[in-house]
Formats: C-alpha cells, sequence, structure tokens
C-alpha cells in the first residue's frame, strides 16, 4: 500500500484535479464506445475500399459503353464479336475450338 501511495504523492497529488478528470475522460472516449478509434480506422479503410471500386466500376462502365456504341454502328466490329464471343459461323465454314487450359 505504500507504493500506492508513494505513486499518488509522486505524480498525481500535483495535478490539478480538472485536467486529470479531462484527460481520462477523453482516453475512455476515444478508446472505448461505438466510434473509438480503432473503429473509425476500420471505417476509413472500408470507404476506402469501397470508393475504389466505384471507380473501378465507373471505368468498366465506360468502356463497355464505348463498346455498345462501336458495336452499334460497325457491322464488321459486331460480326467480329459474334464470331469471338459466342461462337458464330458462317453457313459454308467450319469452327475448331481450341481448349487453351
Amino acid at each position: 500500500m505504500s507504493k500506492l501511495v508513494d505513486f499518488y504523492k509522486k505524480y498525481i497529488a500535483g495535478l490539478n484535479k480538472y485536467w486529470l478528470v479531462t484527460v481520462i475522460f477523453l482516453v475512455f472516449t476515444f478508446l472505448t464506445g461505438d466510434s473509438n478509434i480503432y473503429n473509425r480506422y476500420k471505417y476509413d479503410e472500408k470507404i476506402r475500399s469501397l470508393e475504389n471500386e466505384i471507380e473501378r466500376y465507373r471505368k468498366e462502365i465506360e468502356q463497355n459503353q464505348r463498346k455498345i456504341e462501336e458495336l452499334q454502328t460497325d457491322k464488321t466490329g459486331l460480326e467480329q464479336f459474334a464470331r469471338e464471343e459466342y461462337l458464330m459461323k458462317k453457313p459454308d465454314e467450319d469452327l475448331f475450338i481450341v481448349d487453351e487450359e
């Protein structure tokens, strides 16, 4: 018990009680509860990852819109797309599918 009294006299007795209560309150507030520092950091990380995902999808949408516009205006491009993606062929052609696994 003597060590506790010595610690109190040496470190805590000289502090202003209001400052001590304020500091303890701030530490308690920032380290506990639903919006503590760790949770805020975790939420910020999630927000950043979702924003990156949104940007990636926007770029993908833009590429797909350009591809759709190109397919609607270019007949040879549409024919090439149909041949590559849907394996369509002309009646007098033979089609060979090569599996690259």
